[in-house]
């Protein structure tokens, strides 16, 4: 059966440390992985798709609300 436990106040001070930290790559690409990357072309349909999604979700106003 599922236990609920308590954190310390080591491990939430631990965890307000870590979540302080900015996320960052491990490691820059290689020129190989960036000039794949270079190479990729968007397919139109999804590009237009994206764009569509990020149109119709700055335009939400409240949380949760349906069309």
């Amino acid at each position: 059966m599922f236990r609920r436990t308590r954190p310390s106040r080591r491990t939430r001070a631990e965890e307000r440390k870590d979540a302080a930290v900015p996320s960052q790559p491990d490691r820059e690409p290689t020129a190989d992985e960036a000039a794949a990357a270079d190479k990729q072309t968007l397919d139109p349909d999804a590009a237009r798709h994206a764009e569509e999604m990020y149109q119709r979700g700055a335009d939400e106003q409240g949380e949760g609300r349906l069309p």
